[in-house]
């Protein structure tokens, strides 16, 4: 299995190792996503990087393991994430390590066959409790966007809908139908 994690300018790195998170001191292996559901995380991560560079906002990536300590006991993988220069400044190297400690402001979650929708709702709830400022919950089908705020304020869009970034990303629409034409069967 390969893990590949694209930040500012395209930069790529790419290990054989499984994707794990870390529940507790227990690592926890992730179950592979679908063809469909890693496309579609690459175009949003496209759209997201494209932005923040522009924007000279901060970070978006890939598969990077997070650690959400002190507050959650918890190191989570969101399969799309972005990192404010304010939270990590621009200067400051980002760590050799597995994990990177600091709290992503927009977490995004692709539900996928292999995972549920309970235990992305247990993610996104842990991903408030550490400090993100927005979650998106991409549902391929049935081509919908869950935009939470907090654990208890969301909004849904639908292929039809623009997916707004404020406040994390300022600026930032993606039309939805460029997210889920990608994942569209012929």
């Amino acid at each position: 299995m390969s893990v590949a994690s694209v930040e500012n300018g395209g930069v790529s790195v790419v290990t054989d190792e499984p994707l794990y998170e870390v529940i507790g001191d227990v690592r926890k292996e992730l179950p592979p996503m679908s063809a469909r559901e890693i496309v579609m995380g690459s175009v949003l991560l496209g759209y997201l990087i494209r932005h923040v560079e522009q924007q000279g906002l901060g970070r978006a990536v890939n598969e990077m393991l997070f650690d959400l300590r002190p507050t959650v006991d918890r190191s989570r993988r969101p399969d799309v994430a972005f990192v404010s220069y304010d939270r990590w400044p621009r200067t400051r190297l980002i760590p050799r390590t597995n994990t990177w400690p600091v709290v992503p402001e927009l977490a995004v979650e692709i539900v996928s066959p292999t995972n549920g929708f309970e235990e992305v709702i247990e993610k996104m709830q842990e991903y408030f409790q550490a400090g993100s400022r927005l979650v998106w919950v991409v549902i391929p089908d049935p081509c919908e966007v869950y935009a939470y705020t907090s654990p208890t304020a969301t909004r849904i869009f639908t292929r039809a809908d623009e997916l707004p970034g404020d406040p994390v990303l300022p600026g930032f629409r993606l039309p939805l139908a460029k997210l889920f034409e990608e994942g569209t069967e012929d």
